[in-house]
């Protein structure tokens, strides 16, 4: 099979968008992992395939899968941007707001004149049994150890791993349509993403694993961020990591509304009025090249 592919990216997390609007595709895991693959593929951390939707009021749907594992994930914040440049620029779509569904919710992008993309990610979900995060026989962590401000009723919880460097870490749990770990770091740079970030993505308290992220506090309105994704590793930006930082963040007590974080691919901003509230990611998002390449007829 011959594919006609679209390269790009968003704050350096790259994607492979597939069009599926005019007919379905039909391929395997192992055909998303050749794509994703940089060496004999065309290489991203994710393949966003879109689709046209059949839910009223609804514009698009969009599949993710990811390029190392080719499983399905629910959620991707920087895809989600790339998305909306992709149907815009590609005619699909003369709006510059849509609606599009993924496999677990509905999410709103609006192009804004300069080209960025802001994204209603909906709202947080804090449920332990919907992120999902078993912390039965745990108790929680105190969590000013780095200030004197208090959360609003949001727990750190610490996580064993044996072995490691770091004995245990204390997170902060929540869902953006994907499950996240957040831990608060003194400096990214020099942070165990790399040893760190798989234990706590494989960590036996989250049942369909999840991404880790490395929060280092720059100011109340300013971060940094690194974040081990699930099923792809280290990438160079991750929206719904870069989201769930903040809202865990201005949970804790340490950051406003409204949050530059830096990633190593690029900045994004984050805002979130509280509880009750969607947050809003806005960020690059760009098309780097087009092509077309062959599946092999039998692939790994």
């Amino acid at each position: 099979m011959r594919l006609h592919f679209t390269k790009m990216q968003g704050a350096g997390n790259d994607f492979v968008v597939l069009d599926a609007t005019r007919a379905p595709l039909a391929l395997s895991a192992a055909d998303y992992r050749f794509l994703g693959d940089r060496r004999f593929g065309v290489g991203a951390d994710q393949i966003l395939v879109v689709e046209r939707s059949s839910t009223p009021g609804v514009d698009f749907r969009y599949r993710i899968f990811n390029g190392g594992s080719g499983d399905e994930v629910e959620q991707c914040g920087n895809g989600a941007r790339c998305f909306a440049r992709f149907v815009r620029d590609t005619g699909l779509t003369l709006a510059s707001s849509v609606k599009v569904e993924t496999v677990n919710s509905l999410i709103e992008l609006h192009v804004q004149p300069d080209g960025r993309v802001t994204v209603d990610m909906n709202q947080p979900v804090f449920a332990h049994e919907r992120i999902p995060f078993d912390a039965h026989g745990l108790s929680p962590r105190p969590h000013n150890g780095h200030s004197s401000d208090k959360a609003d009723g949001y727990d750190l919880w610490p996580l064993a791993l044996p072995g490691a460097s770091l004995p245990s870490v204390d997170v902060a749990v929540l869902s953006m349509g994907n499950p996240h770990a957040v831990q608060r770091v003194h400096d990214v740079d020099t942070a165990p993403v790399a040893e760190i970030g798989p234990l706590v993505e494989g960590h036996a308290r989250f049942p369909r694993r999840v991404n880790a992220g490395f929060l280092q506090v720059v100011s109340r309105r300013e971060v940094r961020l690194r974040v081990y994704e699930r099923g792809a590793g280290e990438t160079l930006a991750c929206g719904t990591g870069a989201c769930a930082a903040v809202v865990a963040g201005i949970r804790l007590g340490w950051l406003d509304a409204e949050v530059d974080v830096h990633t190593r691919g690029g900045l994004l901003t984050i805002a979130w009025a509280g509880l009750g509230h969607p947050v809003l990611m806005t960020g690059p998002a760009q098309t780097v090249y087009t092509g077309e390449i062959q599946l092999p007829d039998h692939v790994a």
